[in-house]
């Protein structure tokens, strides 16, 4: 499904990268959420193609909306 996501436990604890680079998923995140521009992102990481990085955020956004959260108490 996705094409340029890829996981590997020896590339950065298996966190969710775009294959062929050491740039996390997360790290592209916080890239755009600091500010940062396609085209600043593109310049600074000239390895991320236009497609690489919409399917980052693609996935991203696909995992939040996949996102179970639980209201739990917990008896001291």
């Amino acid at each position: 499904m996705f094409a340029h996501i890829a996981y590997d436990h020896e590339i950065l604890n298996g966190k969710p990268h775009i294959a062929g680079t050491r740039l996390s998923i997360e790290f592209i995140l916080e890239l755009f959420a600091s500010g940062a521009t396609k085209g600043e992102v593109q310049k600074a990481y000239p390895q991320l193609t236009s497609d690489a990085i919409e399917e980052a955020l693609k996935y991203a956004a696909q995992s939040v909306k996949n996102e179970i959260l639980l209201d739990v108490k917990v008896a001291a």
